[in-house]
């Protein structure tokens, strides 16, 4: 397929810049697939709700997945040593708790001595266009430097310095295991009376490990979508989650993926015979219209930017044409969109 299929409708003053409080007031366009009258235009098909109905729209018996995944303060201002030229960093990855694989803005060669903070320097050890490795010449990990001074990497569409606000609204409430450099967004519509109240009504729910990296965000520079190289990133499904996907699925249940990445684990966690599988390691799997979803039931996902990996997931699970018209029913109601936007619940 040709990357200018992905286009999708879009305008500009519907990024949202922060969320709704509280955040299971988000809208939710729930686009439901597979019905009678196909075609370009399935207006029959969507309905407008809150977020706050997930527990009217599923059913008993159905389970939730969430990515469990935390997002670092992974970006950090710094400066040359040798002349003060001020640089920017994206710590990606960790190679060691003193080496890490980062974006890194600036004039930097190998050898370079970086200022991260007051007192704590690190040394360019490679250099790769706008990559590099860093190590961290003190005592104090990468990780806690972050901690103390770093801030939250929010995207180059919201048109705003981060806040203190950033750390708590650019996190999930299942937020647990530290490594994203971006949040699992669809995750950020829940808060604790959501989980209660889908407890209630008798909807599940699990957990998964996809560590949002540069391979979600990596843009899709290539004319075929086929020849686009999509870069690893860390990947856990446990046993526990495992059993509860075929536990629901024997007993009817749907499984509702909160996300692309939550797809994207559940689905590289499917072994050869095409059953689920407990996995650890990093997946790159790219998902595309074609693609045999075996493991994710319905999916709830944000609006995504046209032309990208995550719009292709989407699109493959619910068809173009369907994605084109809920993106055009959604601009035209004034749905916000990204990060800190509204969701769609596609059954």
């Amino acid at each position: 397929m040709w990357l200018s299929e992905f286009e999708v409708p879009f305008d500009p003053l519907l990024i949202a810049s922060q969320p709704v409080e509280p955040r299971h007031n988000a809208r939710l366009l729930v686009l439901r697939r597979g019905r009678p009258g196909g075609g370009s235009d399935r207006r029959a098909d969507l309905a407008h709700h809150q977020v706050r109905d997930l527990p009217t729209l599923l059913q008993a018996g159905d389970l939730l997945v969430v990515n469990d995944t935390k997002v670092l303060p992974a970006r950090l201002h710094g400066r040359k040593v040798e002349t003060g030229g001020r640089v920017d960093l994206l710590c990606v990855r960790p190679i060691g708790p003193f080496r890490w694989d980062v974006l890194l803005k600036g004039r930097v060669k190998p050898g370079q001595v970086l200022e991260l903070t007051e007192g704590t320097r690190a040394v360019v050890v490679e250099r790769h266009d706008e990559r590099a490795v860093i190590e961290v010449a003190s005592q104090t990990p990468l990780a806690a430097i972050m901690e103390a001074s770093g801030e939250i990497p929010l995207p180059p569409y919201i048109k705003r310095p981060p806040c203190p606000d950033d750390r708590h609204w650019y996190q999930t409430v299942f937020a647990r295991e530290e490594g994203a450099i971006a949040a699992p967004t669809a995750g950020l519509h829940f808060t604790k009376e959501l989980m209660e109240w889908l407890g209630a009504a008798g909807i599940g729910w699990a957990t998964v490990t996809l560590h949002v990296g540069l391979g979600t965000f990596k843009p899709v520079t290539v004319e075929r979508i086929e020849d686009h190289d999509m870069e690893a990133e860390a990947c856990l499904v446990s046993e526990r989650t495992v059993q509860a996907v075929r536990d629901t699925k024997n007993r009817g249940g749907r499984v509702v993926a909160v996300g692309t990445t939550v797809v994207r684990a559940l689905e590289s966690a499917v072994n050869e015979e095409g059953a689920l599988a407990p996995a650890s390691g990093s997946t790159n799997l790219f998902i595309t219209p074609g693609y045999r979803f075996r493991a994710v039931d319905a999916l709830l996902t944000n609006f995504h930017l046209p032309r990208t990996t995550l719009l292709m997931l989407v699109a493959a699970f619910c068809g173009i044409d369907d994605l084109r018209c809920a993106y055009r029913a959604a601009v035209e109601e004034r749905y916000r969109f990204y990060s800190y936007g509204d969701a769609m619940l596609i059954l």
